[in-house]
Parts: structure tokens; C-alpha cells; sequence
């Protein structure tokens, strides 16, 4: 357990307590709440925000990412969800900075019968898990947001599902940890043994994998921005997420007058930008929301989420090493779960035991399952190696 330091005392004034590896937004905001507590802290990233939060919308969305086979994951997203107002009016009292949050909630549509039916199997399953889902008919929804198509079936509005922007969010974090004294280190971590620290936080997104040996892989994300003509606000103010002939889209918009919208989901490790992809998401967009064909494109960019084999992070003492803590693999979900993934990994450095809420997210459960299928297979093949042994002796 690392405790924090009163000015007074015996100050080593070369190892830190803390070395986080990632200066994206969970690293960031693991620094600030380490350094906050009075614990010496460094950051080690060549290039700080410039991994999957610069191409993030920033979606604070609960209820709308709720997933069948994911209620663990749902329930840390709901609970983190749950911190963001607090720690928001925190990050900007410490900074002066604006973050971009907006609580307006969340429209989930669907434009024909076959989105809309597909939609509403899940918006059940959001309900059974108590999640506020409010299904809206078109002429409810256009009273919500009048631009909608009038083709747009049916929806539900999600009004805890709120957004904040990754681009602001970064720098605020940034400057919070570095007033709260962290000291941010440029270069590459290639080896954790190159780091001198009491305790180590890997926050490296994809990178954790080379770092850690944890299953943490590229998954492709193209997103599109757009602009609002003439500088204005974008026609609606909700986030818009949608279901067109298929295609699934969100629509994000933002108080500068940017519209993002996103994203594809590919199992693939390069940043290119694909025509194919583009053309996608602008028909999907234009069909639920047909003012943005005369928007200005301004952007099209891809990024690499940090994935796993669950969809879930990995948070905790890597197996053997309670000096090294994994703090990746948000995926989807790394803006939402960053003020629930800094607290209890902030915890876990100080205190020594892990909070009930690390349980299901902890990086040996992937140790876990491969022992046990391990041992399914040594089963099976024992079982046929008897089946032979008695077909021997028929």
C-alpha cells in the first residue's frame, strides 16, 4: 500500500511512487487521483492524447451500449455513468477548462420496420435490466428533435445517456494531473523494467498487449465530422443513435457546431481511411437526419479501440506482479469508464484491495478460462483415449 507524503516527511526524490504508462484519458485521470493523494507520479507517453480518444465521440451511453451476454460490463458503465456529473464539475474546477458535457439524453431510432424491430429487441432487454428506456412513437420523437426524417419508424429516449468531448477532456485531465504533481514524461515505454517505480499502471490501450502479454487487440474504428453551415449550432441537440436499413450510426453533436458521426467497427489494426466507410455512415447519417447532406465534411479519420476478448477492460494486479496494474482494454467504452477506472485503480494503489467492483474485470480471468478449457480438452481427449482403449478390447 503507497500512501501519500506530507511535505515534512523523508521525500526520495528520484523513484516514483506511481509510473502510469498512457497519457490518454485513463492514465491521465489515474495520474491526477494518484498525484492528488499526495503520491509521486509520472506519466510516460511520446505522444499524449493521440490514440483512440482523439477519434472518440465522447458518448456517455449506459443504457444504449447495454448489450446482450455483457450485464458485468453494464454494470460498471452504469456506475461510472453514475460519477460523471461529480467528476466533471471536479476536472473543471481544478482547470477552468470546458469538457463539452451535455445531458440532453440520448434518441435511439430506428428508420424502417425491420431497424425498428431490431431495435426494440434490445431496448427490451434494457428495460428487464431496469435501465430508463422510454420507447417514443415518430410523432413523439419529432417533438424531441424536429429534424428527424419523417421516415424514422419509432424510438426510445435513454435521458441518462449523456456525452462529454474526448478533444477537451484530454487536455483538462492533463493539466489537472500536472497542478496535482504529476510529472509527464515524452518517450516510448518499451519495457516495464525500465520503469523504477513503487507501483506501475499500464494504460497503454493496444499497447498493453506487447507490454503486458495481456489479450488486448486493435479493433478498427472510421469516424466522420462535420460542421454545421455558417457557423451555427448543429439542427438538433440530442445525440442521435440509429438503425438505417441496417446500418447502425450515431450522430453526436457538439455545442462548436460539429457534428461527429460514427463509426464502423472492424477487426483490423490500421488507421487508413476507407471510401466504402465513409459512404456508409454519411447515407446512414443523412437518412436519419437529412439537413446534414448540406453540412461541411471537415474530417474523416480512424483509430485503433483498444479490444478484448470479452469486450470488457482489464482492471487489476496483473497475475504474480501486484507491483503492476492493468488499467486497458475499454474498447468501446474508455470515455465513459474513465472517472469509475481512475478511482479504483487510484484505490487499489493506495489501499492494497481491490474493490468488489474489480472482480469481474481482473486480468487473470483470461489466465482463468484458458486453464479450464485447458482442462475440458485434456477431458475430451481422455475420454476418446478410453473409447478407443474399449473398442480395442470389443
Amino acid at each position: 500500500m503507497l500512501t501519500g507524503r506530507s511535505p515534512s516527511a523523508h521525500v526520495d526524490r528520484v523513484r516514483p511512487d506511481v509510473a502510469v504508462v498512457g497519457a490518454g484519458p485513463i492514465g491521465l485521470a489515474v495520474a491526477w487521483r494518484c498525484a492528488a493523494r499526495g503520491l509521486r507520479v509520472t506519466v510516460h507517453d511520446p505522444a499524449p492524447g493521440s490514440g483512440a480518444s482523439s477519434v472518440a465521440a465522447g458518448m456517455l451511453s449506459p443504457v444504449a451500449e447495454a448489450y446482450f451476454g455483457e450485464r458485468e460490463l453494464t454494470g460498471l458503465l452504469v456506475e461510472s455513468a453514475a460519477r460523471w456529473p461529480g467528476f466533471a464539475a471536479e476536472l473543471a474546477e481544478a482547470t477552468g477548462a470546458t469538457l463539452g458535457y451535455r445531458t440532453e439524453g440520448t434518441l435511439m431510432v430506428g428508420l424502417t420496420g425491420d431497424d425498428l424491430a431490431e431495435a426494440r429487441r434490445l431496448w427490451a432487454y434494457q428495460q428487464s435490466l431496469g435501465l430508463p428506456v422510454t420507447p417514443l412513437r415518430p410523432s413523439e420523437l419529432r417533438t424531441h428533435e424536429p429534424a428527424l426524417a419523417p421516415r424514422v419508424r419509432g424510438g426510445a429516449l435513454a435521458p441518462t445517456d449523456h456525452q462529454v468531448d474526448p478533444r477537451l477532456l484530454v487536455p483538462a485531465l492533463r493539466t489537472a494531473a500536472e497542478r496535482a504533481g504529476a510529472v509527464l514524461v515524452p518517450g516510448v515505454v518499451r519495457r516495464l523494467a525500465d520503469l523504477d517505480a513503487a507501483v506501475t499502471v499500464v494504460a497503454a490501450g493496444c499497447g498493453a498487449a506487447a507490454l503486458t502479454g495481456l489479450p488486448v487487440r486493435p479493433v478498427k474504428g472510421q469516424v466522420v465530422r462535420l460542421r454545421a453551415p455558417d457557423g451555427g449550432p448543429p439542427g438538433f441537440r440530442h445525440v442521435i443513435r440509429g438503425y438505417a436499413d441496417g446500418e447502425h450510426v450515431y450522430l453526436v453533436p457538439r455545442d462548436t457546431g460539429e457534428v461527429v458521426v460514427g463509426a464502423t467497427v472492424e477487426e483490423r489494426g490500421d488507421t487508413t481511411v476507407s471510401a466504402g466507410a465513409v459512404l456508409r455512415l454519411l447515407r446512414a447519417a443523412v437518412e436519419l437526419m437529412p439537413e446534414l447532406a448540406e453540412y461541411d465534411l471537415v474530417e474523416t479519420v480512424a483509430g485503433r479501440r483498444p479490444g478484448t476478448p470479452d469486450n470488457a477492460p482489464i482492471l487489476g494486479a496483473l497475475p504474480g506482479r501486484p507491483d503492476v496494474l492493468a488499467a486497458t482494454g475499454h474498447h468501446r467504452h474508455g470515455i465513459v469508464l474513465t472517472p469509475v477506472t481512475a478511482d479504483l485503480i487510484a484505490d487499489l494503489v493506495t489501499g492494497g484491495v481491490p474493490d468488489p467492483l474489480l472482480a469481474p474485470f481482473r486480468p487473470d480471468r483470461f489466465t482463468a478460462r484458458a486453464d479450464s478449457a485447458d482442462a475440458s480438452a485434456a477431458g475430451v481427449a481422455d475420454a476418446a483415449n478410453q473409447r478407443t482403449e474399449e473398442e480395442s478390447w470389443s
